[in-house]
């Protein structure tokens, strides 16, 4: 199986704008990349990174192993058609996966999970209706990642009579875009996740104080809620 993961090689996560500078968000946003790229390695997968831009791993905290098994490929065309060129057809019977790069909570478990369904297209959708992750065997199925995705390609599996598995997974389901999300990977993600660690060190912490956990930046008194 090809598990492809798309990155945003050139001013990632621009809804983070209001809490960090474009240079924190390249620092955040390739964590966030090593550290799936990570999860998919140790469930015995070669991944495939492909990035808006060149990519040096080099910049990306990786172990030796996980470098060593990862591939990176520039397609600078818009997500949808960046990953329908690279989906099953009828000439190949081969699954192809592809794992959003901002999945900061994914860890080996619950990416088995999706790899390992039998359905023709198996999804695991985010919060909000879009789609974080799936996998794809049927020769027909295409993606739209515009609006409400999840809906979507559970309607476009429908329409060529493939298979469907929705993957309910939390860490799978946890994507990072907007500034409240960062409150989760500090709740839950753990070593040896690069993550949380990336974002203490650049003064984030959470704060309990109002009764609803939120989080602050040190010597900063905005709140991400």
């Amino acid at each position: 199986m090809e598990v492809v993961v798309p990155f945003a090689a050139t001013e990632p996560k621009t809804r983070l704008a209001d809490v960090l500078t474009p240079a924190e968000r390249s620092t955040v946003a390739r964590a966030m990349l090593g550290d799936v790229l990570t999860a998919i390695v140790e469930t015995g997968h070669e991944p495939t990174v492909v990035a808006t831009a060149p990519l040096d791993l080099t910049e990306v905290e990786l172990p030796d192993g996980v470098r060593g098994s990862t591939a990176v490929t520039v397609d600078d065309r818009p997500l949808t058609e960046a990953v329908n060129a690279r989906l099953p057809a009828a000439r190949t019977d081969d699954s192809v996966a592809v794992v959003m790069a901002d999945l900061a909570l994914a860890t080996p478990d619950a990416l088995e999970s999706l790899l390992s369904s039998d359905a023709d297209v198996a999804v695991a959708p985010g919060r909000g209706g879009g789609t974080n992750a799936l996998v794809v065997s049927h020769p027909d199925f295409r993606v739209d990642y515009h609006g409400a995705s999840y809906l979507d390609h559970c309607e476009i599996a429908r329409d060529v009579g493939a298979s469907l598995e929705t993957i309910d997974s939390f860490r799978l389901g946890t994507d990072v875009d907007e500034p409240a999300d960062l409150v989760e990977v500090l709740i839950h993600g753990t070593e040896p996740a690069r993550t949380p660690a990336c974002l203490r060190e650049l003064g984030f912490e959470l704060d309990r104080d109002d009764g609803r956990v939120d989080i602050v930046r040190l010597g900063d008194s905005v709140r991400t809620r």
